[in-house]
């Protein structure tokens, strides 16, 4: 195993630690779950970029890379959603767009010779975003602007899946004529 995945195994790791933290920590839980979401976006960038730089890209690491990612993005939009720190709709969409992204993902990986969507920018937009808007609630911006940054959020991860879609559908039409 090499340093990209141990980090990602680590970010892993850290959804359950979040979770600890958002639902037992008392009166400091957001600031605590808040410094353990940063640590899992750290961690994301580094496994990234390492595994690029020093040509380290496995298939293990490119499976479980996304779904670290997800596992991190249901467990905070879950914990703000219950907690009343956002509205429901927002977890409705991305939970929807991200379970359509999840389901996605397994059907390229088993049926289709293991493969796997790549990240591009549209992706990495609007998961940058989510981190601004998450980081907005937990630093306790002006309600203002956490909302429009939700509303940007939310637009952004449409935009995103919409490019994942097309790129999904291209990659399954490829493999079917072959």
């Amino acid at each position: 195993m090499n340093i990209p995945n141990i980090l990602t195994v680590l970010r892993i790791i850290l959804v359950p630690v979040y979770l600890y933290l958002f639902y037992t920590t008392g009166e400091k839980h957001l600031f605590y779950a808040g410094a353990v979401f940063i640590i899992a976006g750290i961690t994301d960038i580094l496994d990234g970029y390492i595994a690029r730089k020093y040509d380290q890209s496995t298939e293990i690491g490119a499976a479980l890379d996304p779904l670290a990612d997800k596992l991190m993005t249901f467990a905070v939009l879950v914990s703000f959603t219950s907690a009343k720190l956002i509205p429901s709709w927002i977890l409705k969409i991305l939970g929807l767009k991200e379970i359509v992204m999840i389901t996605g993902g397994f059907i390229l990986y088993l049926f289709k010779d293991n493969q796997v969507l790549p990240s591009n920018k549209f992706g990495k937009i609007a998961t940058v975003s989510f981190y601004m808007a998450i980081l907005s609630v937990v630093f306790k911006a002006p309600y203002i602007f956490i909302k429009i940054l939700f509303v940007i959020t939310v637009t952004l991860n449409l935009i995103a899946f919409i490019n994942y879609l097309i790129i999904y559908l291209s990659m399954r039409n490829k493999r079917s004529s072959l």
